[in-house]
């Protein structure tokens, strides 16, 4: 019997706020990142280390780090690792040269796992049938903190330069640091799964071989993530550069754009319940490559660029939706262990889509930019129908 006291609303809210300010250190960088590189005198092929290492260190934080929540309570893992986020943030922001800058971008890549321990300390103190409504409000907490940290990065750099964004960020994390051990209430019980922590991550690997579809829908959201992260870094190079000559603040309020998300997703899976997640993602991954193809011949205006910019933003979340679909129908027993995959293999997309996208626009520009695109779009595309043939 659970025996943990009941969120009230106002612990709900800030849970969703503390997610909020948890998830958007990752994302400051992408209006800045041609201010940054400028500062530190690097190239953008070399700047493109900071949210790919970013990235790459949450792929292996996920899989390090997150399977200790089967065995050590979610409230004490959820604050030391915001601490440690805070500590790596506090580094970005000090530092004054750039390897010091990308180890502290790498380690907080590392620490960044609070988003994904919260729905699970949540879930043990709503009752069942507010599950799914607190489930969403968090999930609303890291959709909003992603835009608004893009969107106020642009703007505050604009006006008092790409370091007060950080300054900005260590003050809110230290915040939620010293907030979090007064919002989460202890009493959780030890997990009764007492095998080691080495068997809890060895046995990942038989359910990869008995729930094979797994890697295909890792590989999708690696390539959805990876493209998402490389349009919008390409896009921060490309309108700040001379040939477009926009300011940061610009690439912030495009990324705006992505609040057609909050109210286009949920309509989306509701659709995919009833048509079926496999059908659903290819339709949504058809979709996603027409506005892709549409990125260069449009890309040479700013009112051109909405038009893709709004069909892709419309559609991606839905591919991430449909994508977990396809695995959260399984055997409950499984599901966390699979979802660990999804996402380790989401983060290496969005990796190595980190470095791809500013290194390609390095040497080939905005034109170089729109192909990889392309190339990743088709490739999710095949994935896709390859899935919706498999589920038949």
């Amino acid at each position: 019997m659970n025996t943990c006291a009941r969120l009230t609303g106002a612990q709900e809210t800030s849970l969703a706020i503390a997610a909020a300010v948890v998830t958007a250190n990752a994302y400051y960088i992408h209006p800045i990142i041609g201010e940054v590189a400028d500062h530190f005198g690097v190239s953008h092929a070399r700047i493109g280390l900071v949210p790919a290492l970013n990235q790459l260190a949450l792929a292996v934080g996920i899989f390090m780090l997150l399977p200790l929540g089967d065995r050590i309570s979610n409230r004490k893992l959820t604050i030391a690792f915001s601490a440690g986020q805070t500590v790596s943030i506090a580094i970005m922001t000090l530092a004054q040269s750039f390897p010091l800058f990308v180890l502290g971008s790498t380690l907080l890549g590392y620490f960044t796992i609070a988003p994904y321990l919260l729905p699970a300390y949540a879930s043990k103190r709503v009752a069942p049938e507010r599950l799914g409504q607190v489930t969403a409000k968090l999930a609303a907490g890291v959709i909003l903190g992603i835009l608004i940290a893009r969107v106020g990065a642009g703007v505050i750099a604009e006006y008092f330069g790409w370091r007060a964004v950080y300054w900005v960020a260590t003050s809110l994390m230290v915040a939620v640091t010293i907030a979090l051990p007064r919002l989460m209430e202890g009493g959780e019980r030890s997990a009764s799964d007492r095998q080691s922590y080495p068997a809890l991550l060895l046995s990942v690997f038989p359910l990869i071989r008995q729930n094979r579809e797994i890697l295909i829908s890792g590989a999708i959201q690696g390539l959805n993530f990876g493209q998402f992260i490389a349009v919008w870094l390409g896009l921060a190079l490309y309108l700040t550069s001379h040939d477009m000559g926009f300011g940061t603040d610009t690439v912030g309020y495009l990324a705006g754009l992505a609040a057609v998300s909050i109210f286009s997703t949920p309509r989306l899976g509701r659709w995919a319940d009833e048509v079926g997640p496999r059908k659903a993602r290819l339709i949504f991954a058809i979709i996603q490559l027409a506005g892709i193809l549409l990125l260069w011949p449009l890309g040479g205006t700013l009112t051109g660029l909405l038009v893709p910019l709004v069909i892709t933003n419309l559609v991606g979340p839905g591919v991430d939706v449909t994508g977990r679909m396809t695995f959260l129908a399984l055997d409950p027993a499984v599901r966390t262990r699979l979802t660990t995959v999804y996402v380790v293999l989401m983060f290496i997309g969005g990796g190595l889509g980190s470095y791809a996208g500013t290194a390609v626009y390095d040497l080939f520009g905005w034109a170089g930019t729109c192909a990889l695109l392309a190339i990743c779009s088709v490739t999710l595309t095949i994935l896709a129908w390859i899935s919706s043939r498999m589920g038949r």
